[in-house]
């Protein structure tokens, strides 16, 4: 049976911090809101594009929360629940089933190079914590330094609360594979917002990308011409949208700090700027973050109008 509330385009939601740089809980219901309005399929909260690494456990729980009472049952949402150790995980995955998410995802843990066997049982000790909630694998192996191997794979598969993977590698056969093992249900979502077309084209169930909120209406574009077959449609927007994307990474501010910046001159929204050590926008980033947002504006009324 195919696992419709997976499929579709699902933005990985970005930090909201008020002027002091704490979690604002106001801020975080407004995107919630804002997105929510825009048709996206759900939301990946606390994930990279969360700043998860730098939030203590309560502010992840505060943001999920947030979260929660604007979108629960209206929107899927899939709660990013890894720390870099067990026993903070596995207390983020038990709250995160007490608000009834429809999935947890976690990264493998960082720093140390675990055994397979060891990060096997890290994934599956977080999944026994919410024993009723499904459980997606974050591979994204540039960042975290260790990939999801096919053996890993194949053992993880035998948890049946495994449904499948946010791949964020690049290899888009990476996608070819996990879906053939893990058959027709496995849930496959493209991670790098670049190559979605190329990752829905390869079977890939939706996507999940950091760059989504700040543009949705391209990506949910993307996928409608790809659904439709309109391959070439569908790459002329992805083109575009990866310009877009090289654009806002010329800064020399954090691409979040940039978005979020984006998401003021183009939306109204006050999100905040992003936790140290990543770096703020800096003063002549200002010119390249107002491009940005007009080359935003400009293919919205292009392509989506």
């Amino acid at each position: 049976m195919k696992r419709e509330k997976y499929q579709g385009i699902i933005p990985a939601f970005y930090a909201c911090y008020d002027e002091q740089g704490n979690v604002s809980t106001e801020r975080t219901k407004t995107l919630a809101k804002h997105l929510m309005n825009k048709g996206i399929k759900g939301l990946y909260v606390c994930g990279s594009s969360g700043e998860c690494i730098y939030q203590n456990k309560e502010e992840r729980k505060q943001v999920l929360e947030s979260v929660m009472e604007v979108v629960k049952g209206k929107l899927t949402v899939i709660a990013h629940v890894a720390c870099n150790n067990t026993a903070d995980s596995c207390e983020l995955a038990a709250h995160a089933e007490s608000l009834g998410v429809d999935a947890i995802a976690a990264i493998p843990p960082i720093y140390f190079h675990l055994p397979e066997a060891a990060i096997a049982k890290y994934w599956n000790d977080i999944s026994s914590a919410a024993p009723n909630t499904d459980f997606i694998i974050y591979n994204i192996p540039q960042l975290a330094g260790v990939a999801l191997t096919m053996p890993l794979f194949k053992e993880m598969l035998k948890n049946p609360r495994v449904i499948g993977v946010k791949n964020s590698s690049m290899p888009v056969q990476d996608i070819q594979m996990f879906k053939q093992e893990g058959g027709e249900d496995c849930v496959v979502f493209n991670g790098p917002d670049e190559q979605l077309v190329s990752g829905l084209a390869m079977g890939a169930t939706g996507g999940i990308g950091g760059t989504y909120a700040v543009m949705p209406e391209l990506f949910l574009k993307i996928r409608e011409f790809v659904e439709a077959g309109k391959i070439g449609e569908a790459r002329e927007i992805q083109y575009e949208a990866d310009k877009i994307i090289y654009a806002m990474c010329a800064c020399t501010g954090n691409l979040y700090a940039v978005m979020k910046k984006i998401l003021e001159i183009n939306e109204g929204l006050h999100l905040g700027s992003v936790r140290a050590p990543l770096a703020p926008l800096a003063a002549e980033d200002m010119s390249q973050v107002t491009l940005c947002a007009k080359m935003i504006a400009d293919a919205i009324q292009s392509y989506t109008k």
